[in-house]
């Protein structure tokens, strides 16, 4: 096996507890190797560090996998990863549809693996997982079985750009033989068809389970309006949760025509409407239209992916919490979120805070939460860290 040895002060967040290597942390490489496979690591003083996959067209060189210098990486290996996710899901969340594998944040760094009731919809995203993908597929099928769950269908949906920084192609397809791909979960009470093969991500935001079970109770009696709002998820719960009338608006026809197939479903069609939307476009024209809602919903994609856009990201957050806090009733409740891991707390409560002051609005914060802990956040491994939801009230007492 390949030794890699790092430069002397160097691999600060890895000897903390993070699991990657930098490219400019190295120092010398010895013995022979392809890109994909397993190396040792040591430190400049020969002091092992660990053993994970290596990949030379990748920023991120090294991505550990166990700091044990005498565990094999192998099938045993493997499935008392995945059992251990398996069972920590099991005690912190409803494991109907969940998160399974959570890529570093469950020591699998770059695999991810989500559960839509007897559906598997799995990601690589780098190229030492890409060699592992269908031995992890497999074993993930037989720790699901132990507990007499069958799974009868996996699809991958390995077409996230994060690929291209591998020097991998974005894919998407089955593993095995070829199901409906419109599968049929519950979570909160509520029924979804979720779209594992045209979906976003890997068809399902199951990050934002107990947020959405969160507004419960400031929507009852309320005028809602739900922006972002994909296949209808935020503005579903609004409605069953007693809402007196729902408009959830997203730009994309393919997820507003699923919204609407999922309020017949849910049999609230009557009160919960979908329209296409773009956003930013639509809150100004409802402004300028004078209509105010109870509770509004802000759940946008991510506006930066990189530190280096971070200054455009706080203007994006600024002008979409301004228009959004407009359209608030006095008295009444702004929901609001990011997805990004770059836009860290502190700046994101800040972009609302800026954007309250200059429309003269005062929030009074009623609850900060982040992502379901099917998407478990570890300590010293900052990337698994992303989600920041907001329920402010907007009051404006003298």
């Amino acid at each position: 096996m390949s030794l890699v040895t790092l430069k002397k002060n160097e691999g600060h967040s890895v000897k903390n507890g993070g699991l990657w290597i930098y490219n400019n942390e190295i120092e010398n490489i010895s013995g022979r190797f392809i890109n994909g496979s397993i190396v040792d690591v040591e430190d400049y003083d020969h002091r092992y560090i660990g053993k994970g996959y290596i990949n030379q067209n990748s920023k991120i060189r090294i991505r550990l996998l166990t700091r044990n210098k005498d565990q094999k990486i192998d099938d045993d290996f493997l499935k008392m990863r995945i059992r251990k996710a398996w069972e920590y899901r099991k005690k912190t969340v409803d494991i109907s549809s969940c998160r399974i594998i959570f890529g570093e944040a469950d020591f699998l760094p770059g695999f991810v693996a989500d559960k839509f009731e007897d559906v598997l919809s799995i990601q690589s995203l780098t190229l030492g997982m890409e060699a592992l993908k269908l031995k992890l597929t497999a074993l993930l099928k037989d720790v699901l079985l132990e507990d007499g769950i069958k799974i009868r269908g996996v699809y991958e949906r390995s077409d996230a750009k994060e690929r291209t920084k591998e020097g991998l192609e974005r894919i998407k397809g089955f593993i095995g033989e070829s199901f409906d791909t419109k599968v049929k979960i519950k979570e909160n009470g509520i029924s979804y068809i979720v779209d594992v093969e045209n979906g976003q991500k890997t068809g399902f935001f199951l990050d934002q389970k107990y947020n959405r079970l969160s507004i419960h109770s400031i929507v009852k009696d309320s005028d809602v309006l739900d922006c972002f709002t994909y296949i209808g998820t935020f503005a579903l719960n609004a409605g069953a949760a007693g809402a007196k009338s729902v408009l959830g608006i997203d730009a994309s026809d393919l997820a507003v025509s699923l919204a609407n197939k999922n309020a017949k479903l849910n049999h609230l069609e009557d009160k919960v409407k979908f329209e296409v939307h773009d956003v930013f476009d639509y809150l100004p024209e409802l402004i300028n239209a004078k209509k105010s809602f109870d509770v509004v919903i802000l759940d946008p994609p991510a506006f930066t992916k990189s530190k280096n856009s971070i200054k455009n990201a706080m203007k994006g957050y600024r002008e979409i919490n301004r228009e959004g806090l407009k359209l608030v009733r006095d008295g009444g409740y702004l929901v609001t979120c990011t997805c990004s891991h770059f836009m860290d707390n502190e700046s994101f409560k800040k972009a609302i805070y800026q954007a309250s002051k200059s429309i003269n609005k005062r929030l009074r914060q009623v609850e900060f939460r982040q992502q379901s802990p099917d998407h478990p956040i570890l300590w010293s491994a900052d990337e698994s860290s992303y989600l920041k939801f907001y329920i402010f009230q907007v009051v404006n007492e003298k």
